[in-house]
């Protein structure tokens, strides 16, 4: 199983470094570091060529052009070679045991194909973060992405998943509308390509709050104007994925099985479901069952938890 480890930086001369050495250390090592360079305008360049030029794991994909990060996960991605890709932004860094524990799992779980994990931010504020309180097996999620858009991940430097998923969408054009946030076309397009997913609920890597975050935290910027233009980049996202990933317009019918793929589903993913059911054109009798399959898988799961 080989590692390829992707970590996209711009602007990042102070954190560039440690991050690359956080995964060159790391307790189980990477078979190759893809660090793309989106034509930083700070010293990275040269910090980078002066420190990796000729290293035997690091590889530097240097662009002359700064086309924002969705375009450094095409570019990184299409330099790369491993069965299991993990992204780092170039400000954060891993755990010394994350690398081997995402791998164990995957060995250990070969039904899965996207891992993420939780972290503990430092710097500005420190804290854990946690999707989850603890450890979920969430199933298959295409259908609920496509219909409900669903958003099922973490931040970039938390994301793990198969080739085989990536290699069915990326890379992706639109780039100019994801400068930033693109972990929204990984998360979205692993669910739609029939990703299986897991969250693993140890903080094993570590996410850096320095106040110049491109998405952290920046609650302020979310205008009405910022929500409609990201609505917009979602909708030509989408519509990409329909283009290369070729599934038919009626899977409504099949949510309730999709759901039961959720090992634990809790109120929120049921209401999700329910509602893909009820605005499903199915008959109303086959609405009906499917409801009640949904219910059924629910409450038994509770009611198994609640007996333990």
């Amino acid at each position: 199983m080989k590692i390829s480890v992707l970590i996209n930086n711009y602007n990042y001369q102070d954190y560039v470094i440690d991050s690359i050495n956080s995964v060159l250390n790391q307790s189980y090592p990477v078979d190759e570091i893809i660090v793309v360079d989106d034509k930083s305008t700070d010293n990275s360049v040269e910090i980078l060529q002066k420190n990796f030029a000729n290293h035997q794991v690091v590889k530097l994909v240097l662009k002359d052009k700064n086309e924002g990060q969705l375009s450094s996960f095409n570019e990184g991605f299409l330099a790369s070679k491993g069965d299991i890709i993990f992204f780092l932004d170039a400000d954060d860094l891993y755990k010394e045991n994350y690398i081997s524990e995402i791998v164990k799992f995957y060995q250990n779980n070969p039904i899965y194909d996207f891992l993420f994990c939780g972290a503990e931010i430092f710097g500005n504020e420190e804290r854990i973060a946690n999707c989850y309180e603890n450890n979920r097996d969430l199933g298959y999620s295409k259908i609920a992405t496509l219909y409900k858009k669903v958003w099922i991940g973490n931040r970039t430097s938390t994301l793990s998943m198969r080739r085989t998923i990536l290699e069915k969408f990326l890379p992706i054009p639109h780039v100019e509308d994801w400068r930033v946030r693109a972990d929204d076309c990984i998360i979205f397009g692993a669910s739609i390509a029939g990703a299986r997913k897991f969250y693993l609920a140890q903080p094993l890597v570590k996410y850096r709050s320095h106040g110049n975050n491109n998405h952290f935290g920046r609650k302020e910027k979310r205008t009405p104007e910022y929500l409609e233009k990201y609505d917009q980049a979602k909708a030509r996202l989408f519509s990409f994925f329909s283009e290369k990933i070729n599934n038919p317009d009626n899977l409504d019918k099949f949510a309730h099985l999709e759901f039961k793929t959720i090992a634990q589903p809790n109120r929120e993913e049921l209401s999700i479901y329910k509602s893909i059911v009820k605005q499903s054109k199915l008959p109303k009798w086959k609405r009906a069952i499917n409801l009640l399959s949904l219910y059924i898988h629910f409450l038994s799961k509770r009611n198994f938890l609640a007996s333990k």
